[in-house]
């Protein structure tokens, strides 16, 4: 009996990955990856993984819980840690999502200068039709259904384009570069451990 109710947990549970805004970025918001795997491992989530020092996690958790993976952690870090971050969770088959949709990829010429700027709220994206419709030359703009892909052809730094999503989409929004993405999509496939 034990045993079917364990895995008829283990079936109900998805793989997600929590996306922090602004730590380890310069000097401030400093977390420390094994205290924000502890983190998370201690608000009850499994098989907790970090990619690079920049804030990337993936984890295990009931299917339908990434709102409220989202705030727990957000909250747990501000008292835990003392770092506010916003804290984005998607989970594995939305990234697979994301990556299927694409349509910078053949545009790219390097996943470095290739962004995609995940939202909090996906009802943000419609807002920015204008700005899809816009002549970025030689960056490139597409809206996806929770993500805006953006093409920097000089790199974010000389980005046009990035300096206006900043000012649309504020902090309710967490860019990572493509190769980012690519690991974490490629961290979801991966066997729990």
């Amino acid at each position: 009996m034990a045993a079917r109710k364990a895995a008829a947990r283990a079936a109900a549970q998805g793989r997600f990955i929590a996306l922090f805004r602004g730590i380890n970025v310069g000097k401030a918001k400093r977390v420390a990856m094994a205290d924000l795997r502890q983190l998370i491992g201690e608000l009850g989530y499994g098989d907790v993984r970090t990619l690079l020092n920049s804030g990337n996690a993936v984890f295990s958790a009931p299917e339908g819980s990434e709102l409220a993976a989202a705030q727990a952690i957000q909250d747990a870090m501000v008292v835990k840690l003392g770092v506010m971050s916003r804290v984005t969770v998607i989970s594995a088959a939305e990234l697979a999502a994301m990556v299927a949709e694409n349509p910078l990829l053949n545009v790219a010429t390097d996943f470095s200068r290739l962004f995609a700027y995940v939202v909090s709220q996906a009802d943000a994206v419609a807002g920015l039709a204008p700005l899809a419709a816009a002549d970025w030359t030689p960056e490139a703009l597409a809206l996806g259904k929770r993500t805006v892909y953006l093409w920097c052809a000089n790199g974010v730094l000389e980005s046009r384009a990035a300096v206006v999503l900043g000012k649309h989409l504020g902090d309710g929004m967490t860019s990572r570069n493509w190769n980012t993405i690519s690991k974490l999509h490629a961290m979801c496939a991966e066997p729990a451990a």
